[in-house]
């Protein structure tokens, strides 16, 4: 299990820099609230992260249900920390800081639970 998460946390990172360099672009370039601006950069680097995780992380088949899965949730999950981020007035760096966290830990119980869970005979 730690091979798998170390695996997933390398793929992680560079997810994380792409999700903060949209989220820059959009939000702190383009001038759209948080919630938006995260929900978008999550939906971008969540794609990447979702195809290298089926392949290099979980060697399973990237299926169109299992994408629908992940991006539904954790895309929740990122517009809900965003929401927070604005109704609580906080720095956008803050709300990236605390998706990051979150994601990670998160993003990583549910695609090894559900996502990508495989069935054993």
């Amino acid at each position: 299990m730690f091979k798998l998460f170390a695996k997933y946390t390398t793929v992680g990172v560079l997810n994380t820099g792409l999700h903060w360099l949209v989220f820059s672009l959009l939000h702190l370039a383009g001038g759209l609230d948080q919630a938006r601006s995260n929900l978008a950069s999550f939906c971008v680097a969540a794609t990447f992260s979702f195809y290298v995780n089926a392949r290099y992380t979980f060697q399973a088949q990237a299926t169109g249900l299992r994408y629908v899965l992940f991006i539904g949730f954790m895309g929740l999950c990122s517009w809900l920390v965003g929401y927070i981020g604005d109704r609580l007035q906080l720095h956008a760096l803050v709300t990236l800081v605390a998706f990051s966290a979150i994601s990670l830990v998160v993003g990583f119980c549910y695609s090894s639970l559900f996502v990508f869970r495989t069935r054993k005979a």
